[in-house]
């Protein structure tokens, strides 16, 4: 293969980045090779500041020379231009709906799981009770199917990835628990197939890097709301 076709596909990210997570995803879905770039995104490097000047984060995408840069606008570029495998359904309403909730995820459950996170007391009480309940929908929408894009990993199973490593570890720093195995059998039984698709497995960052990762988050915000007066 000729040097500039092996150099065709090149994503930039970093590998913690469970943004960067879905795009390797698709990729590996699709069966496309690329180059990585691991980006120290406290230095950034004049490759990412070339191909992204607007947002100035990964992941980056370039295709051809063209770069496409935030998560959900790189996986639809996928998904158009590899069409093999297809991550969206074929039927208009289907695809809306997969659409729906990948943004459900974005508005409605990622917010409150950040807070679990990062807050204490009556505040990440709610935000347990808010992410619990919205789980619960995916729970339904699970019913009948292995993956939400039906039998096979679809757009919403790449997009709603990461939660199924990420919430374990939310769970074993807080000491909350999120995903109940009595009460949400269905989306514990998905986090598994998930994980150990072809897809994913071996992709995940190490978990004891990411453990204390997240943990020092948590440490920083309860920090930072205590405010210097409290210290």
């Amino acid at each position: 293969m000729a040097e500039e076709e092996e150099k065709e596909v090149t994503l930039l990210g970093t590998w913690s980045s469970p943004f960067v997570l879905r795009v390797k995803w698709a990729l590996r879905i699709k069966g496309v090779e690329y180059n990585y770039v691991e980006e120290d995104l406290r230095n950034k490097s004049p490759l990412l500041l070339q191909h992204n000047p607007v947002h100035k984060k990964v992941p980056v995408l370039v295709h051809k020379g063209r770069a496409i840069a935030e998560s959900s606008v790189i996986l639809h570029y996928i998904d158009e231009v590899w069409p093999l495998r297809p991550l969206l359904p074929h039927h208009p309403y289907e695809k809306a709906m997969a659409r729906f909730w990948c943004k459900f995820e974005a508005d409605k459950l990622s917010p409150p799981l950040w807070r679990v996170l990062t807050t204490r007391a009556e505040e990440q009480r709610e935000a347990q009770a808010s992410s619990i309940e919205s789980l619960g929908l995916l729970e339904n929408e699970l019913e009948g199917k292995k993956f939400f894009g039906g039998q096979t990993i679809g757009l919403v199973d790449v997009w709603l990835g990461a939660l199924a490593y990420i919430i374990p570890i939310y769970e074993e720093i807080t000491g909350l628990k999120l995903v109940d195995q009595s009460k949400l059998p269905r989306l514990c039984g998905w986090m598994e197939e998930f994980l150990s698709s072809p897809a994913v497995e071996g992709t995940l960052p190490p978990k004891d890097m990411l453990l204390p990762r997240y943990a020092a988050m948590r440490e920083a915000f309860l920090a930072k709301a205590k405010g210097p007066a409290q210290q």
